[in-house]
């Protein structure tokens, strides 16, 4: 198909695909202590991917708010829990939690985010480490989060992960009425776990049924991160895609009674 008509062929079809969406997806006021995070000089060139990874309403989405304990799921080099940390500020918390298995696959981020907990800008963010399958977290949190690694938890290299322990571990280490994101990579529909290994996606209707299975419920999705041009088929590293693969925003919540 000639680009030109895929093009248009898309721009039929985003009004629709708009439409269905729940309302959780429109777009929000941004508070004005998320601009502040957003705008920390501490930051440096990470601010550059704001606007392409959707900060701003994934913040707002997530219910991030000064005072609130936070828990980051593989935090790479704390792209996210830089800001984590300026929204909640000081009478709030950010653990940021390391798997063993995956510290040994990324060296380099490892030592990035020891250093970030080192500085005393970030006093209020804790590095845990931990195996996969053994998630802890020393106080009850407001939000747990997770962007582009959920699919991680179901390889070889962290495991076994037992994925119902562990979705059950995420409910346990939230507050009644807190909330549990994730965002990852879209795979086929009905492809379940087959890509998570080898394309690095997964299915978003697998993540639901996983999570919800421990308790939570669906609480509404952002459309931010979509991206309705990436077919699904390609490794999420493929410099044709990196940086703009098609990704669901799921918000799940853990019942307040």
């Amino acid at each position: 198909m000639r680009p030109t008509v895929l093009a248009a062929l898309l721009a039929l079809a985003l009004p629709a695909a708009a439409s269905a969406l729940p309302a959780a997806t429109s777009g929000s006021a941004v508070p004005a202590y998320v601009t502040a995070a957003m705008n920390d000089p501490a930051r440096g060139a990470a601010r550059d991917d704001d606007a392409r990874r959707q900060m701003a309403a994934v913040m707002v989405f997530a219910e991030v708010k000064p005072g609130r304990k936070v828990l980051e799921l593989e935090p790479a080099s704390g792209y996210w829990t830089r800001v984590f940390s300026g929204i909640v500020g000081p009478k709030g918390h950010v653990y940021a939690v390391w798997p063993n298995e995956y510290a040994k696959e990324d060296t380099e981020d490892t030592a990035a985010l020891e250093k970030l907990v080192a500085d005393p800008h970030y006093a209020n963010i804790s590095l845990l480490k931990q195996p996969a399958a053994q998630l802890s977290v020393p106080a009850k949190v407001d939000v747990v989060f997770t962007a582009q690694n959920y699919h991680d938890y179901h390889d070889p290299f962290m495991g076994p992960v037992d994925m119902a322990k562990f979705d059950k571990a995420v409910f346990d280490a939230l507050k009644p009425g807190g909330v549990f994101v994730v965002i990852d990579h879209v795979a086929p529909a009905g492809s379940g776990l087959a890509d998570t290994n080898t394309l690095h996606r997964i299915d978003p209707a697998t993540v639901k049924q996983e999570v919800e299975a421990a308790g939570f419920v669906f609480d509404g999705e952002s459309d931010v991160l979509r991206n309705p041009a990436d077919t699904h088929a390609l490794k999420v590293f493929d410099p044709s895609i990196r940086g703009h693969t098609d990704q669901f925003v799921y918000r799940f919540r853990k019942p307040a009674k």
